[in-house]
């Protein structure tokens, strides 16, 4: 059994990103990832897939993301190349692959269990992400459907699909990409709860940050709700997207009432047949290793002011979405947060109550 000051769940960008803090403040930690090799869940992104932003406004504390040659907005294997760099510019005990099956109180420690071993830490950062746990509604007739099913998640490129019919779900980011992805090789049918609501073409990531920002610094100074980034739309337009959209290729329908065993159907009586459905409708916190802590409230997540966990000041939650920071699942806005929380966690244990 290891003993270390912190311990880290998760080597993605908020594992990386708090490494980093908790590295300036020389504190003794270790970073526990489930994954083979460095980049977190982008290195399982689709083929397709670019930032939001450019890359100077899509980086980790203390080194800008270096441009990529020919794009204005990076893609996938360049996120990963930089996060990749990233951990051995600033040597992070990153350990892999390492599955942690439970966090457990341990008097002054909280004892983190893996296949790999066990540590006892004063604190733990959790920053597993999302990725692993993708999230499929359960519509009436899904398990009779004799096509396949996907989500985002198992989604690569249209290569798999080309001249099939595609029924792509939701309306957000992910759905309107992957949609534009399908639209010219497909017999495609895109689905949204809502019609889609694009933002401004001129809006990317860096607006984005600022304006969740903002809120954040309003609703701490008690001043009206801006609403946050929900209020200006639910899509990017990046270039792929604006194409498809311009073309007339991303015609939205309204969400269909049930699944049938050759397709769709809607309370109407309209159907659509498919040779698949790709469910582009999210995911959910992946804190499962917690269970043992008993913490999970409403809506299956945790209780927290900031990063700290309200019913366990030892354990930090770092970038599950603005519920534990601004912005805090991406890349640029995931620095304030994991600088917050290692903060925190110097201040908690040089007081001595760890």
């Amino acid at each position: 059994m290891s003993r270390t000051d912190v311990v880290v769940i998760g080597g993605g960008q908020a594992g990386l990103a708090a490494g980093y803090h908790l590295r300036r403040l020389g504190l003794d930690f270790v970073v526990l990832d489930t994954q083979p090799t460095p980049g977190g869940a982008w290195q399982h992104a689709w083929d397709s897939l670019h930032l939001f932003s450019p890359a100077a406004y899509s980086s980790l504390p203390g080194r800008l993301m270096p441009p990529q040659a020919g794009e204005t907005y990076p893609d996938a294997a360049h996120v990963v190349a930089y996060l990749t760099e990233y951990e051995q510019r600033y040597e992070l005990p990153v350990h892999r692959p390492v599955r942690v099956t439970g966090v457990h109180r341990d008097g002054e420690f909280l004892r983190v269990e893996s296949d790999s071993g066990t540590w006892r830490a004063r604190a733990v950062v959790s920053a597993t992400g999302t990725w692993s746990r993708p999230f499929i509604p359960a519509i009436p007739g899904r398990v009779d459907f004799r096509g396949g099913q996907f989500h985002t998640v198992e989604y690569t490129s249209p290569a798999a699909f080309a001249g099939k019919r595609v029924i792509v779900v939701g309306g957000g980011n992910s759905g309107a990409q992957v949609a534009a992805d399908l639209a010219h090789d497909t017999a495609l049918t895109w689905v949204t709860l809502r019609e889609p609501r694009y933002l401004a073409d001129d809006i990317d990531g860096r607006a984005l940050f600022d304006h969740a920002t903002a809120r954040r610094k309003a609703l701490d100074e008690g001043r009206t709700d801006t609403g946050g980034v929900a209020s200006l739309g639910d899509i990017v337009a990046v270039p792929p997207v604006r194409v498809a959209r311009d073309a007339g290729l991303l015609k939205a329908q309204p969400m269909f009432d049930r699944i049938t065993p050759t397709g769709v159907a809607w309370s109407d009586g309209t159907t659509a047949d498919a040779d698949a459905i790709i469910w582009c409708t999210g995911f959910r916190p992946a804190l499962s290793h917690l269970a043992p802590l008993g913490l999970r409230g409403p809506g299956g997540r945790i209780p927290a002011h900031g990063t700290q966990a309200l019913g366990e000041p030892r354990l930090h939650l770092l970038g599950y979405g603005d519920w534990t920071g601004p912005a805090s699942a991406t890349l640029i806005g995931v620095g304030r947060p994991a600088r917050e929380a290692a903060r925190s966690i110097a201040a908690f244990l040089a007081a001595g109550t760890g």
